[in-house]
C-alpha cells in the first residue's frame, strides 16, 4: 500500500509533548512490526517483539558499525522487489553505511524535506546543488520541490558538466527562486557571480530563499551569507540514513521533527541516555519501512531541548554542533571549527571576508584568509586579537590576494566534458579514449 501525506502527522496536530508523545507510541507497534522482518532486529530481539516505549529504550543502540556489518541488505524489511532506491553515506565519518527505501517511505522523507517556513511552490524554480549520487541529499530535495508542483534545475555539484560559471548562469537566466546546498556553496557562487559581473544582492531578483545543510553553519556566517544575497538562509539537518530530521521555523531555530521520529541524547562521558540535554544524538524513525532503525546512534554532537518556542510547532528544536570530538589542540584549549569561524565572519563585512583556512600546532595556531589590499592589515590584526582574547591562544594570521584560496579560473572556467570515444584523427589526443573529461 502507497502511504499518502495525510496518513502522516502534520504540523500542529498535537499541542504539547504530552500529546505529541502520546502520537509517538501510537506508531511504535507498527514500527516494531516492521522491525521484526529485519534478520538484524530479529537475532537483537531474540523472539520477543518489544511492544511499547519502555521496550524501545531497553534496546542496546544501533551502530554505525552495526549498518557496515550488515551491507548490504542485513536491516532490510522488506521483499527487494518493494524497494524504491538505494542510497549510501558519505562515509565522512568512516566506512560508507547503506539504506534503502520504498515508495512508502518516500511520502515521509518529502514531506519531511519539504516544512519550510517559506515554503515550497508550484511556480518556484528549485535549483538542487548537491550530489545526484548514492547519497539521498540531491534525490531528497529533487522529489520534495516535485511533491509541491516546483521545476526542479539538477545542478548536481559533483558533476563536471555542471561548473560554477554555468550555476551562475542558471541562477540568473533561469530566474530561480530557491537553491539547496551546502553553505559554503553560496559563498562561492557569490564570488564567481562578482566575477561575472553581476551583483548577488541586486541582479538576482527572483531568489527568495537558499536552503543549506550538510555542515555546520554559525549564526556568524549565517547572517553574512543572508546579507551577501539578500534573501533568508534557511537551515536543514539530516543524514542519508535517516532523511530529514529536523527545520527551521520561522523565528530562526532548527526544530527536531519528533512526530517522525523520536530522539535521545547519548552522554558519552557516563554512557547513559537522556531525553534532552547536550551529548550525541539517537534517533528512531517512525515511518522507515525498508530499513527500520531502533535507536540509531548517529554520533553527531547535539543539543536537544523542549523549551517552548514562539512558533507554536510544539517540537524540540535541536542545536547541530558536527561530529563529536571533532577539534585540536593547541595550547591549553581545543580548537573547533566553529569557534574559529564565528571569529571570522563576526569580522566587519566591509573587510569581505568570506573564504579563509586554518592549520593548528600544539602552540598556535597559523590563519590564512582571503582580503583585498587595502584592509589587510586590520583584518589580520582583528582576527589575531579576537582569537587571543577569545580562544586563548597565539596565533598568527596572514592576508592572501583574492583568488588564492579559491582561484578565479575555478570560478569562471567552462569545463570541458565529451563523451567516451576510441577512433580519433592523426592530430588529435588519443589519451583521451573511453575517458569523460
Amino acid at each position: 500500500m502507497t502511504q499518502t501525506v495525510s496518513d502522516l502527522p502534520e504540523l500542529g496536530q498535537w499541542r504539547g509533548h504530552e500529546e505529541l508523545t502520546r502520537l509517538q507510541d501510537a506508531q511504535l507497534e507498527q514500527l516494531f512490526g516492521w522491525a521484526a522482518r529485519s534478520p538484524f532486529y530479529q537475532r537483537r530481539f531474540g523472539g520477543t517483539v518489544p511492544r511499547t516505549r519502555a521496550d524501545l529504550t531497553d534496546l542496546p543502540l544501533t551502530s554505525k558499525q552495526d549498518l557496515r556489518d550488515g551491507y548490504p541488505f542485513g536491516l532490510l524489511a522488506v521483499p527487494k522487489q518493494e524497494l524504491a532506491t538505494y542510497h549510501e553515506s558519505s562515509g565522512t565519518a568512516g566506512a560508507p553505511t547503506a539504506s534503502y527505501y520504498t515508495e512508502r517511505d518516500w511520502t515521509d522523507l518529502a514531506e519531511r524535506y519539504a516544512r519550510k517556513w517559506v515554503g515550497i511552490r508550484a511556480d518556484d524554480v528549485f535549483l538542487v546543488r548537491t550530489p545526484y549520487a548514492l547519497m539521498i541529499t540531491g534525490h531528497l530535495a529533487h522529489r520534495a520541490a516535485r511533491l509541491h508542483g516546483a521545476t526542479v534545475v539538477p545542478g548536481d555539484n559533483r558533476s563536471l558538466a555542471m561548473p560554477y560559471s554555468r550555476v551562475v548562469r542558471v541562477l540568473h537566466d533561469l530566474e530561480v527562486t530557491l537553491t539547496w546546498s551546502m553553505p559554503t556553496e553560496t559563498l562561492i557562487w557569490a564570488a564567481a557571480a562578482r566575477l561575472a559581473g553581476h551583483h548577488p544582492g541586486t541582479d538576482f531578483p527572483a531568489l527568495r530563499a537558499l536552503f543549506v545543510g550538510g555542515e555546520p553553519l554559525t549564526p556568524a556566517r549565517r547572517a553574512r551569507i543572508s546579507r551577501i544575497w539578500g534573501v533568508p538562509v534557511v537551515e536543514e539537518y539530516g543524514s542519508t540514513e535517516t532523511g530529514s530530521l529536523a527545520g527551521e521555523c520561522p523565528h530562526g531555530r532548527l526544530h527536531f521533527w519528533a512526530d517522525r521520529a523520536i530522539p535521545e541524547i547519548y552522554r558519552p562521558e557516563d554512557g547513559t541516555v537522556v531525553a534532552e540535554g547536550a551529548g550525541q544524538l539517537v534517533v528512531t524513525p517512525l515511518y522507515r519501512e525498508a530499513m527500520p532503525l531502533l535507536r540509531y546512534h548517529l554520533e553527531d554532537a547535539v543539543e536537544l531541548s523542549y523549551r517552548d518556542c514562539a512558533c507554536g510547532w510544539n517540537l524540540p528544536t535541536i542545536r547541530v554542533l558536527g561530529r563529536s570530538g571533532f577539534g585540536y589542540p593547541v595550547g591549553n584549549a581545543r580548537i573547533s571549527q566553529q569557534e574559529l569561524e564565528t571569529l571570522v565572519f563576526e569580522l566587519p563585512a566591509e573587510y569581505d571576508v568570506v573564504f579563509w583556512r586554518a592549520k593548528a600546532t600544539t602552540e598556535t595556531l597559523f590563519v590564512e584568509l582571503e582580503v583585498a589590499a587595502e584592509h589587510s592589515a586590520p583584518a589580520t590584526a582583528a582576527l589575531t586579537a579576537a582569537i587571543r582574547s577569545r580562544l586563548g591562544v597565539d596565533a598568527y594570521v596572514a592576508g592572501l590576494a583574492p583568488g588564492t584560496l579559491v582561484p578565479h579560473h575555478a570560478l569562471t572556467a567552462t569545463q570541458d566534458v565529451v563523451k567516451p570515444r576510441s577512433l580519433f584523427g592523426p592530430d588529435e589526443d588519443w589519451d583521451k579514449a573511453l575517458l569523460y573529461y
